[in-house]
């Protein structure tokens, strides 16, 4: 189980080719990549700046990747989650699961994006023709971890 916080870009291709570098017993893999977009509610988006709390923001992906690993029968995990300014198209974060069978692989990267983007202190900041403002969090994500809350009761 793998967790980076980084400034640079990643290669899709490489990093799941890696997660799965033989290991024989993989059946399925599974991943999410998150881009910038360029507008938030019809407001054009020239930059994002993704800032994070070092040391806590690593363990708080940790215990993420920690707790689906609990919950499925997980071969590996790999989280990436870019910091720092980023424009429209640039990738933000990338998930992949791997496991035996292809519904543990959806289920826990689908669990990991949506509690990353509740659980993980990452604060956003948005630059648009108006000027800069912080991005508030979306009721339709904490909704989407919830529901994974009812799941495990």
């Amino acid at each position: 189980m793998t967790v980076h916080v980084q400034t640079e870009d990643f290669d899709i291709g490489a990093e799941i080719l890696k997660l799965r570098q033989g290991n024989t017993g993989i059946g399925a893999i599974a991943s999410f990549v998150g881009l910038v977009r360029d507008l938030n509610k019809d407001t054009a988006v020239t930059e994002m700046v993704l800032e994070h709390y070092p040391g806590m923001t690593e363990k708080a992906l940790i215990e993420i990747v920690e707790e689906a690993k609990r919950r499925w029968n997980l071969i590996n995990a790999l989280v990436i989650h870019r910091i720092g300014p980023l424009r429209p198209t640039d990738q933000i974060v990338l998930v992949v699961t791997s496991s035996a069978h292809r519904h543990e692989a959806f289920a826990a990267c689908e669990f990991i994006m949506d509690y990353l983007k509740t659980r993980a202190p990452f604060w956003k900041k948005e630059q648009t023709a108006e000027g800069a403002h912080w991005v508030d969090a979306r009721e339709s994500d904490e909704t989407a971890a919830q529901r994974w809350i009812a799941a495990s009761n």
